[in-house]
């Protein structure tokens, strides 16, 4: 039989993996080597030369848009329909394991799947039926405990009793959300993998029936299983071990999420012995860009090992940019972006990657003074985000009590006991009264029509806006929406959620005063309106105006996560400094450094062509400005595969004088006064500061001077102004 098709295109490790004799085969797929190739080869060649049937093959990744491909590829090769054979998600495979035997998984025939929101839901009803208080146990929070523990296979009554009031709080709502789905036939998508699991581990003669069906099972993305699903692998696997597992230890970057890197090395000891094929060719990336990014994965000492290669160019040097602050990075960024796309590329050939969300804000503001289109990358601008909005309305009722959008928003959020009931209550009295609903609230607290405990709720809500009202006076914007975040409870509502998603919508809330404080307020141009209210109309604005359709050309802004995957001629990857990248909250563990790094790698397979590095000395982010230092990322790359960009220099001491002496006649604006660092200057518009920094020499000459009230910032020596004190 001519197997030509099947190996010719392929190189040395991607012929060794697809042509492994039968039994368990692990295979370390670098970033761009290749891999979902190898997975279709390898169905491919198994039908083909070992007459495998393809109903017998079960092939298993993450995303339907993976698996539709794979299925697609693999039809191409062999050139015949695999409408029969199994190729799906965990939790799309579990499920059609669980409607094809139901009896034996003790569910109707029936059940229902949850979504994230209808479980969120079932659990607010399981609070409530036990007099659990949602403002002290929100149900994000509780929802994020219940999967955890079903993703690491554990239920309610696994859990043992303890003297923690809290956790045993949250294992009681655990038993009775469990009663609930049992009793309705609800089943979420935690319980589509624990559930089929358990039918399979409780049902000998079902599972030989499965073990006889699947004769061989090829697993994608093997890095990112969690406990319960290298479980559920294990238990289908057994005992023929005919299985295929392809991942990049390297690219384990979901721990966060349940993800088990360990599950990597836990195959080779569960399922030995066993071959391992690594793939190490690159296809994507030029050598430079590879040999960066392997000297800092080579840092990481929990990883099985490999080392990417390219047949291609070298390609230019990695471009390192340190940055004043986050307003000259993201102006470095958008002044290369002009570069390349006036070189005749397209916008969408770029991409820029960040740790936090919350660093959008600046990119997003600064590509649309440029005019040049963009997209946030699976997630929403930044206006537009849920917990940024909440924020808002708190900001425009204290500003305007008759705003009914924002009363209606905020009304209940965080949760104060305004129930369902009593808010429609406030809105049929506002729509027979023709009042606001404020207005109508006012009413209906002074009368007798609601029962005590509910105009207490919205006494309690009166006063909050009222008093947040009376602090917001005579303050400046930034510390108006400082004390706006602070006072109305939003942080400790979001942090409650638990989890990566918590972190982010505090983070974001802390960004929103850094957004105020870069507005530029102009009596002219927002005439009529104070700066609070040109700061409103501007977010309005902002959140209104959209984003780039997807098929336009657009600039795509992205978390690093959410680039796994994907690939782009020119990447900026941004922020990399000490607490930001790597984060602060893994610097107290070597496994949470260590998903940094691997996190810092997968940002950096993502350049084809070029890489941009940046970093910033001073960042105002999330609410406060911190001095920072370079990521020890930065110096984990070897010296000559980088070029600064800019080159960081301080001067201990600058004369005025020498600064002036290209423009004798300012002389008389600064006389001979010797500015020092660390020394107090005082600026005609932005009153008192500290001189922090200087760069340069002559009349351009820039000095960065951290003001009082307005924060750090970057001025021109000769035009400053600058007096010192």
């Amino acid at each position: 039989m001519d197997v030509s098709h099947l190996l010719d295109p392929l190189n040395e490790a991607q012929r060794d993996a697809v042509a492994a004799p039968p039994g368990p085969t692990l295979v370390l797929a670098g970033a761009g080597s290749g891999k979902t190739r190898v997975l279709t080869h390898r169905i491919a060649w198994l039908v083909e030369t070992l007459d495998v049937s393809p109903l017998s093959v079960l092939a298993v990744t993450f995303t339907n848009k993976a698996a539709r491909e794979m299925r697609g590829r693999i039809e191409n090769i062999l050139g015949f329909s695999l409408r029969g054979m199994w190729i799906g998600t965990f939790h799309g495979i579990c499920h059609r394991l669980l409607r094809a035997h139901p009896q034996a998984a003790n569910l109707p025939e029936t059940f229902v799947i949850l979504d994230s929101d209808d479980q969120f839901r079932l659990v607010r009803r399981a609070l409530r039926e036990l007099n659990v208080d949602e403002g002290y146990w929100p149900v994000r929070q509780v929802q994020w405990f219940i999967n955890n523990h079903k993703d690491e296979g554990r239920r309610a009554h696994h859990l043992p009793d303890t003297e923690d009031s809290q956790h045993d709080t949250l294992v009681r709502i655990f038993a009775h959300y469990e009663t609930q789905c049992q009793q309705l036939g609800l089943v979420d998508f935690s319980e589509l993998l624990l559930r089929a699991v358990e039918m399979l581990e409780n049902n000998d003669d079902l599972l030989c029936a499965y073990h006889q069906r699947f004769s061989h099972i090829l697993v994608d993305e093997f890095q990112d299983t969690n406990t319960v699903q290298y479980r559920w692998l294990r238990l289908l696997a057994e005992p023929a071990k005919q299985i295929v597992a392809v991942g990049d230890d390297d690219q384990s970057i979901y721990g966060w999420r349940g993800a088990r890197v360990e599950n990597m090395s836990h195959f080779e000891h569960d399922f030995g012995p066993v071959k391992v094929v690594r793939l190490e060719q690159n296809y994507r990336s030029t050598g430079n860009i590879l040999r960066a990014a392997n000297a800092v994965i080579e840092h990481n000492t929990s990883r099985l090992g490999k080392n990417l290669w390219t047949a291609g160019s070298e390609g230019e040097k990695i471009s390192v940019y340190a940055a004043f602050n986050e307003i000259d990075e993201g102006r470095f960024v958008i002044e290369q972006l002009q570069d390349w796309v006036g070189q005749g590329h397209r916008r969408d050939s770029a991409a820029v990657l960040y740790r936090s969300n919350a660093q959008s804000r600046v990119f997003e503001e600064l590509l649309l003074d440029a005019g040049i289109p963009y997209r946030v990358y699976g997630g929403l601008r930044f206006f537009e985000r849920a917990e940024i909005k909440d924020a808002l309305a708190y900001l425009r009722l204290a500003y305007s009590h008759d705003s009914d959008p924002a009363f209606e928003r905020i009304v209940n959020t965080p949760t104060r006991g305004v129930g369902a009931r009593t808010l429609e209550a406030v809105r049929m009295t506002a729509r027979v009264e023709s009042l606001s609903l404020w207005q109508a609230t006012v009413q209906l607290v002074q009368s007798d029509t609601l029962p005590k405990r509910a105009r207490s709720a919205l006494q309690n809500f009166l006063e909050l806006i009222t008093a947040l009202g009376n602090q917001l006076t005579d303050l400046a914007l930034s510390e108006q929406v400082s004390v706006i975040i602070r006072h109305s409870g939003l942080i400790d509502h979001y942090r409650k959620e638990r989890g990566e998603r918590a972190e982010t919508r505090v983070e974001n809330l802390e960004e929103l005063v850094n957004a105020a404080r870069r507005f530029s307020f102009d009596p002219i141009e927002h005439e009529g309106q104070d700066a609070l209210g040109a700061f409103l109309s501007h977010a309005a604005l902002e959140a209104g105006e959209g984003q780039a359709e997807e098929w336009e050309d657009c600039v795509q802004l992205m978390s690093l996560h959410m680039a796994k995957g994907l690939e782009f001629p020119v990447v900026f990857l941004t922020g990399l400094e000490e607490n930001l990248f790597p984060h602060q909250r893994s610097l107290g563990e070597s496994g949470q450094l260590e998903e940094e790094r691997r996190l810092c790698y997968v940002g950096m397979t993502r350049a084809m062509q070029r890489l941009y590095l940046t970093w910033a000395e001073v960042r105002r982010l999330h609410g406060r400005e911190d001095y920072t230092t370079a990521s020890r990322f930065l110096s984990e790359i070897p010296e000559d595969l980088i070029t600064e960009v800019r080159a960081v220099t301080a001067y201990p001491t600058l004369s005025a004088s020498a600064a002036m002496a290209a423009n004798p006649s300012d002389n008389i604006m600064l006389g001979t006064t010797e500015l020092r660092l660390g020394g107090a200057v005082r600026h005609t518009k932005f009153g008192d500061g500290t001189l922090v920094k200087v760069e340069g020499q002559g009349a351009s000459a820039r000095v960065q001077v951290n003001f009082e009230k307005e924060g750090n910032k970057w001025l021109v020596l000769a035009y400053a102004s600058l007096q010192p004190l």
